[in-house]
């Protein structure tokens, strides 16, 4: 299931911050909070020194996001988490897939 990373993550969290937004926000469309946290954590996975290697950032040794941000995303994923499996299985189940694979060493330089 591992394969994809980077993509595969990205079109997770995506998942996750618009359910999240329709659900808590009454939003169709994303609104600006959502809209700057989706655009973060896009910036931080194309940075992510681990590539298509990285695992789950719960479960990651480098820890990009600032605190401001990764609370944000903590409580998309307290919301979304459970409700990925009835909304979008798969990504559901390569999601926890990926959270039981071994962390990387930590690179170098971060």
């Amino acid at each position: 299931m591992r394969g994809s990373g980077i993509a595969r993550e990205k079109r997770t969290v995506s998942a996750m911050v618009r359910m999240y937004c329709r659900d808590i926000h009454g939003r169709r469309d994303l609104c600006e909070d959502c809209s700057s946290l989706l655009s973060y954590s896009e910036r931080k996975l194309d940075a992510c020194p681990f590539k298509d290697t990285k695992p789950t950032c719960a479960r990651c040794t480098v820890h990009c996001y600032e605190a401001s941000m990764r609370a944000k995303m903590r409580s998309v994923m307290r919301y979304s988490g459970p409700r990925m499996f009835i909304r979008h299985p798969v990504l559901a189940i390569a999601h926890v897939s990926d959270r039981r694979t071994r962390s990387p060493r930590k690179v170098r330089g971060t």
